[in-house]
């Protein structure tokens, strides 16, 4: 890898399902990339919210679908950072890190770093003000941006994104985050359009030992 290479960087705070590989995968086709560039997957490793799962067992997902994986083009990094929820300017702070580990890019996703209101419990940024506010100063920052997208499965087409599937009338299948513990908990099938194998190894065994 050149000096000169695009570095997209994703920034997550929880396993890795297929839905956010397709995801950070694709953004190297994004317009705005060079077709040389590689993908950095950068989770923040600090403390999270009290019902998150343990720093410990993210990072051993992360390990674990590493070797699965074996994509010479996405590479795995660790940052020690806890999560603000502070919206906007949180999105900022991320890029401004990440610049300093040499990425190019940034990968915004829909209400990044978003909160609740205290007072009407909705959500208190609007969905896609982070990406606005880190578009409006990518430039001043020196990185260039790379929205995410919006995806979903479907049966005929595997991934893709709503609104080719709204296009071709087709349904996307889905499955809630309760759903997908309740199935950990009680040792039922989790489908691999969901879930990488590996990372759902390592969370069953998790899920049952803390039950």
């Amino acid at each position: 890898m050149g000096p000169e290479t695009d570095v997209v960087v994703f920034q997550c705070r929880n396993p890795i399902h297929r839905a956010h590989y397709e995801l950070f995968t694709r953004a190297l086709d994004a317009p705005n990339v060079a077709k040389d560039a590689v993908v950095l997957v950068h989770p923040t490793m600090g403390p999270t919210q009290s019902d998150d799962i343990p720093a410990n067992i993210r990072h051993l997902t992360y390990d674990v679908l590493k070797a699965e994986v074996k994509n010479p083009r996405v590479f795995w990094e660790y940052v020690p950072y806890s999560m603000h929820m502070a919206g906007p300017r949180e999105a900022i702070q991320h890029m401004l890190i990440r610049k300093n580990y040499g990425c190019t890019h940034f990968i915004i996703g829909r209400d990044m770093a978003g909160s609740k209101s205290s007072v009407t419990g909705e959500d208190f940024y609007g969905p896609y003000e982070a990406q606005d506010f880190a578009k409006q100063h990518a430039e001043e920052l020196g990185m260039q941006t790379v929205p995410s997208l919006n995806l979903v499965f479907t049966t005929e087409d595997g991934y893709i994104t709503a609104e080719q599937a709204t296009a071709k009338g087709l349904k996307p299948l889905k499955l809630s985050g309760t759903e997908f513990r309740r199935r950990l908990r009680a040792g039922e099938d989790i489908p691999e359009w969901f879930a990488f194998k590996s990372v759902v190894s390592v969370l069953r065994q998790e899920a049952q030992r803390s039950a």
